[in-house]
């Protein structure tokens, strides 16, 4: 990577996980985003996901970035569970009874360490409301640090076909420095187990940790490569220690420069192609035959909160759980992020919401150019303007389309552009969060605090 351009471009933007993004949500209540729900049953994706938020951890990492507590008693556990389904039962109602799941997904926390009888019952509950499309993705993330190989096993057993193993680094000194437990089994024998069950599998990994060198990466990324994962993603690690505290220890560690940062992703990203990986987005490298690919190659690839997904199973995202966001077709709606506030309300009957926002015409418009440059690497304003029944002119109209911006973008190598279409170089793929932000209006005076690309 051009070091000029390291320099001019890592800067903080957005992640564009949604937009507007997190940062901009607003006071939002129960009765708005209801009024939303019911909205979102005629919109055209009516495909249902479930997003289940578990926020309960064994032993919190100091660089987790994620709304995660430390273990509770285990009837705290089980009355957290009970709240789940309460909250669920307040939620259906709202909903349209011929609509389809096509995603379930657990995240936190650590979902994995808790009684997994607990999570069954998740699934059942939500299986029993709905019928599903062909071949639904039931995932959840998984800390391997705690799973015996009955564990694995059951968790098949209850309906779960994709597992995110969060293994960050095969090195345990760069574990035991953050506080991360390694995997109780050999990852190899998670894999034949998870194999033999038919199910899909994602390695997690963040490089810019304490003790992390390009050399002590690459050896992490060639035995994961070794182990053959459908999907392997690469994080860069996010330092925001004014926003949590926690990360405060890993400075004492001491953090690798950011040109170690770089070569660690680039080694790593030279090394997965080599292999045989297909880039996808700023992080995400998936074998050739994976649904992503393939959605990229159409042009049809998808994100939201639980990240990359091909419109298959693109849905209208309902969470539950302290925290979640629902990502629905015309608004955002972010539940309480303090457990107690959480199930007071929900056994009171009422739906936790604490902050959201309602999306206006343009943002709309807005969010459909981010998301398409951030998972296609590429837009064409005509097909864009075909599939919003707009016009091109609209579509330029609500993102404030500069092409003097532009234009630097790809004096710089970043994109080529024309009238008719924008496309990421290959150069520009670990800034597609730079290039997206040039089509956000919101950005224009924006200080809000946001991550670096890498």
């Amino acid at each position: 990577m051009n070091e000029a351009l390291f320099k001019k471009y890592n800067v903080p933007v957005p992640r564009y996980t949604s937009y507007p993004t997190a940062n901009e949500f607003e006071p939002f209540d129960a009765h708005r985003y209801l009024k939303a729900v019911e909205t979102s049953n005629d919109a055209a994706a009516d495909n249902i996901s479930f997003y289940i938020h578990v926020p309960f951890c064994r032993h919190l990492c100091h660089y987790c970035g994620c709304n995660s507590v430390a273990m509770a008693q285990p009837k705290r556990i089980e009355e957290y569970f009970e709240t789940l389904h309460k909250e669920i039962d307040l939620l259906l109602p709202h909903l349209r009874k011929d609509r389809r799941i096509s995603q379930i997904h657990y995240g936190g926390g650590s979902p994995s360490s808790m009684p997994l009888p607990l999570i069954r019952g998740i699934n059942e509950h939500l299986l029993s409301a709905f019928s599903t499309i062909d071949k639904p993705e039931i995932a959840i993330e998984c800390h391997p640090g705690y799973l015996e190989s009955n564990d694995w096993q059951y968790l098949l057993d209850s309906g779960f076909n994709r597992f995110s193993l969060g293994i960050q680094d095969f090195n345990t000194d760069v574990l035991s420095t953050v506080n991360r437990r390694p995997s109780l089994l050999p990852v190899a024998d998670i894999m034949e187990i998870l194999r033999k069950g038919g199910a899909k599998v994602n390695f997690d990994f963040i490089y810019g940790l304490p003790k992390q060198t390009t050399t002590e990466f690459v050896s992490t990324i060639q035995t994961a490569i070794s182990l053959h994962p459908n999907r392997l993603v690469t994080f860069s690690y996010a330092h925001l220690p004014s926003l949590f505290k926690r990360q405060m220890i890993l400075e004492k560690a001491g953090l690798p420069l950011q040109t170690e940062k770089l070569k660690m992703f680039e080694e790593a990203s030279k090394m997965l192609q080599s292999a045989g990986y297909v880039p996808i987005g700023m992080d995400h490298f998936v074998l050739p035959d994976d649904d992503l690919n393939v959605a990229l190659q159409h042009h049809t690839l998808h994100r939201n909160f639980q990240g990359y997904c091909p419109r298959r199973i693109t849905a209208q995202v309902y969470a539950f759980g302290v925290s979640g966001i629902s990502q629905l077709d015309a608004a955002y709606a972010q539940n309480t992020k303090d457990i107690s506030a959480y199930m007071a309300q929900v056994n009171a009957g009422q739906m936790p919401i604490q902050r959201g926002y309602a999306l206006v015409p343009w943002q709309r418009i807005t969010r459909e150019v981010i998301e398409c440059i951030m998972c296609n690497n590429a837009i064409n304003w005509h097909d864009m303007a075909q599939r919003l029944h707009v016009s091109v002119g609209e579509i330029k109209q609500a993102i404030h389309y500069n092409e003097a911006e532009l234009q630097t973008l790809q004096a710089d190598g970043l994109i080529a552009f024309d009238a008719d279409s924008v496309e990421i170089t290959p150069d520009g793929l670990p800034f597609v969060r730079n290039v997206a932000a040039a089509f956000d209006p919101m950005m224009r005076h924006n200080h809000r605090l946001f991550s670096k690309p890498v």
